[in-house]
C-alpha cells in the first residue's frame, strides 16, 4: 500500500459536527451511524481529496464539509450506501476545487508540503516528502477517471467490486480503467524519474 501524507485526527471532526444537526428522533442511532461513517471512511475521503488535487489544508476543510454534508443529509442515505454517498460528495467538491484553481491560476493553488511524519529523521523525512512530491506530480498527469480509480484501488486498498460499487460503473469496467491507470502510471513515474534534481547540470 502507497503511503502518502500523515492521517488526520477523526475524533476532531466527530467533534465538528454540531449537534444540532441531529434531528429530534432516534438522536443515539444517528449519532453511532455518523460516527460509524467517520471512523471508517475519513482516511479514504481525505485521501482520495488529496490525491484529486486539494493541498493538506483544502482537504482539512473538505473532509468536513463532506461529513457535514452527511449529517444534514443522513435520513436520505440508503443503509449500506454510506460511502458512496461519501464519495459522491468529495468528487464534487474536488472537482469545484480544480475548477477554481483554473480560474485564479496554478501558483495561487501550491500544494505546500504535508506536515512531518512523526518519527521519522530528518533524511526520512525529506526523503518522504520527495515521494509524495512525485507520486502527486504523476497522480496530476493521469486523466481524472484513472486516477480515482489508482487512488481507490493502489492506495486505499479497496476491491474491484468496492469501486464499482462506489462509482456506479461495472466492475469490468472499473478493471479495465485500472489496467490503463496502472501503465499510465508507470510510464510517468519513468519519465519524471529521468529528470535530474535540481533542474539539470552545471
Amino acid at each position: 500500500m502507497i503511503r502518502l501524507g500523515p492521517t488526520r485526527h477523526k475524533r476532531d471532526v466527530e467533534q465538528a459536527l454540531p449537534a444540532a444537526l441531529v434531528r429530534d428522533g432516534d438522536t443515539v442511532g444517528r449519532d453511532a451511524r455518523l460516527t460509524t461513517m467517520v471512523r471508517r471512511d475519513f482516511d479514504l475521503i481525505w485521501q482520495l481529496l488529496r490525491r484529486l488535487g486539494l493541498p493538506p489544508a483544502d482537504a482539512d476543510d473538505a473532509v468536513q464539509s463532506v461529513f457535514l454534508t452527511a449529517s444534514q443529509r443522513l435520513d436520505s442515505i440508503r443503509e449500506g450506501s454510506e460511502r458512496a454517498f461519501l464519495y459522491g460528495v468529495a468528487r464534487r467538491i474536488a472537482a469545484n476545487h480544480r475548477r477554481k484553481c483554473g480560474r485564479r491560476g496554478p501558483e495561487l493553488c501550491a500544494d505546500p508540503d504535508d506536515a512531518p511524519s512523526a518519527g521519522l529523521q530528518p533524511d526520512d523525512e525529506l526523503e518522504a516528502r520527495r515521494t509524495r512530491r512525485l507520486v502527486d506530480s504523476v497522480l496530476a498527469a493521469m486523466p481524472i477517471e484513472l486516477r480515482v480509480v489508482f487512488v481507490l484501488s493502489q492506495i486505499q486498498e479497496l476491491s474491484l467490486s468496492e469501486i464499482a460499487a462506489l462509482q456506479g460503473i461495472p466492475q469490468g469496467t472499473v478493471a479495465s480503467r485500472l489496467r490503463r491507470a496502472k501503465l499510465s502510471f508507470g510510464e510517468h513515474l519513468a519519465r519524471l524519474s529521468q529528470v535530474p534534481r535540481g533542474g539539470g547540470g552545471s
